[in-house]
This record gives structure tokens, C-alpha cells and sequence, in this order.
């Protein structure tokens, strides 16, 4: 959605004020550890755009709360998977040769919109080290939800127990979908590496720094797939009567993780095909 199309006279701009008391309507408080998830354009014009945003956010978790996103770079891959777009075969080479390390300080986003590529920037944000599925976090829980995740068993195990989604749900964090649906809920990830169901494996690469020098890294991570993530979260929502919240024109979901989490893998194993 364009800026333009976020202006609708019928509305008052959002502000860093209505923000937060729309968030805390939500059930977002003071203390919680919260993954968020945010398409900025479905909650309508807002003044300050993505800074608004976080401040918002901010305000209401107030410094006992820690926040985190995704912050995802899905062009550090390896190429020939590429489809959106796809790439020319006699570029691969040159991709895994020359594509730069991932480096948390200064890697930008991928397809994670303006709010997640201002809060990596944030500062006292930290960002793990997997170059292909990272988090960025502030707050008392950001070291540990970020931290240990550069060896070669985090990128073949991207959402498992052990990545900052898995210690999310040891935290007993919560999910905040704003202005997106459970096709976007990452933690649902987490559920596939927990539930007994088929799986298949791809090799993937990735450049990162190895003792300080750049090397592609070539790994077998077990293939996920956010197909059936919509109709999963829906099928949470009814089973719990949880009720959507609004923030400006987004629908949004708020929800604790562990108990998400314990659905999804149930739901899984009894609908999910080979």
C-alpha cells in the first residue's frame, strides 16, 4: 500500500499517543517479552510513520518490557532458489563468490518493512548472528533471546528450541500481529521443528564471516512452509474465543506464544500432508 492510499480524511492521523493506548487495548503491558510482527501501511497514516511506531510500542513495554522483531535476510541465500524474483543461472557463481558477510551491524532487512529495518538500527538493539533468519531484541530479554546463534547447527535449525523463537516460548512471550495474519506469524516455525510430520531437506548457502573472514557456507536445513499458516491461526483463534483488536484500520492479533505454539503442533501433525 502506498502512502497515498494510507490517507483517508474519514481518520485522524495516528500518533505516538493513540498508538500506545490502541496497543495497550490490545492487551499489550508493562514487563511483557513480545515479538512483533507489523505491516505499517494497514494502520493508516500515522505521524512519524515507523518511529511512531516503536516509540508507541516502547512506551507501553516501558523498560521491564523487552520487544522484538524479525529482521530477515532472504537475499543471503542460495541463489538457484531464488524465485521472486528468480536470477540467471550464470550468476550464481558470482552470487556465492562476491555477495558481502552477513554482519548484524550493518546487513539491512529483506522484505520486513520500514518498522523491523528502523528498530534493527535502534539504539541498544541487539541482533543475532544467523544470516539468513535473524531477530533483533531490546530489553532485559535481548541478550538472551539473541545470543549463540552463528554456528552451522543454528542455520540447519533456523526455528527450532534453541533460536530466539524457541526461547521466546521459554520465556512464555507473546506474538503481536500487527496489520498482518498467521501467514506472517513466524513462531508457528517453531511448531514444525516440534511436530511428528513429514519432512524434506534443501541445501542452502549463505555468506557469513568464519574467524573473521568471509567464506560461503554451504548447509542441509529442513524445509518449512507458511501454506497453511492462515488457516491454522484461525483455527487457534476460534478454539481459544480470542478476539481480534483494531489499531487505526489494521485488524491485529495479540496473543501469548506457548500456548499458540502447543495448538500448532497438534494441528499440524493431524492436517498437514505430505
Amino acid at each position: 500500500m502506498s502512502e497515498y492510499e494510507t490517507i483517508n480524511a474519514e481518520f485522524l492521523p495516528l500518533t505516538v499517543d493513540s498508538l500506545a493506548e490502541q496497543f495497550a487495548a490490545c492487551g499489550l503491558a508493562a514487563g511483557q517479552t513480545v515479538l512483533v510482527h507489523t505491516r505499517m501501511s494497514a494502520m493508516g497514516w500515522i505521524a512519524g510513520g515507523a518511529v511512531a511506531v516503536i516509540q508507541a510500542l516502547l512506551r507501553v513495554l516501558t523498560p521491564d518490557g523487552t520487544l522484538m522483531m524479525p529482521t530477515f535476510t532472504a537475499d543471503l541465500t542460495e541463489p538457484r532458489h531464488w524465485k521472486n524474483p528468480p536470477v540467471p543461472e550464470h550468476w550464481w557463481p558470482v552470487i556465492r563468490q562476491q555477495m558481502p558477510a552477513y554482519d548484524p551491524a550493518i546487513t539491512p532487512t529483506y522484505g520486513m518493512g520500514r518498522v523491523a529495518e528502523l528498530f534493527r538500527h535502534w539504539p541498544g538493539v541487539l541482533r543475532s548472528a544467523n544470516p539468513d533468519a535473524s531477530f533483533a531484541a531490546l530489553g532485559p530479554n535481548a541478550e538472551y533471546l539473541t545470543a549463540n546463534q552463528d554456528t552451522l547447527e543454528r542455520l540447519e535449525r533456523l526455528f527450532d528450541d534453541g533460536s530466539p523463537i524457541g526461547k521466546l516460548y521459554e520465556r512464555d512471550g507473546y506474538v503481536f500481529l500487527l496489520g498482518v495474519d498467521h501467514g506472517n506469524n513466524t513462531s508457528l516455525h517453531l511448531a514444525e521443528y516440534r511436530a511428528a510430520i513429514p519432512r524434506t531437506y534443501t541445501e542452502q548457502g549463505v555468506p557469513m564471516l568464519v574467524d573473521g573472514a568471509r567464506q560461503w557456507v554451504q548447509y542441509r536445513m529442513m524445509d518449512i512452509s507458511d501454506a497453511d499458516f492462515v488457516q491454522l491461526g484461525d483455527a487457534y483463534e476460534a478454539a481459544h474465543g480470542l478476539a481480534r483488536g483494531r489499531v487505526g484500520r489494521a485488524e491485529v492479533r495479540f496473543m501469548r506464544q506457548r500456548p499458540l505454539v502447543d495448538f500448532a503442533v497438534k494441528w499440524l501433525e493431524a492436517n498437514r500432508k505430505p
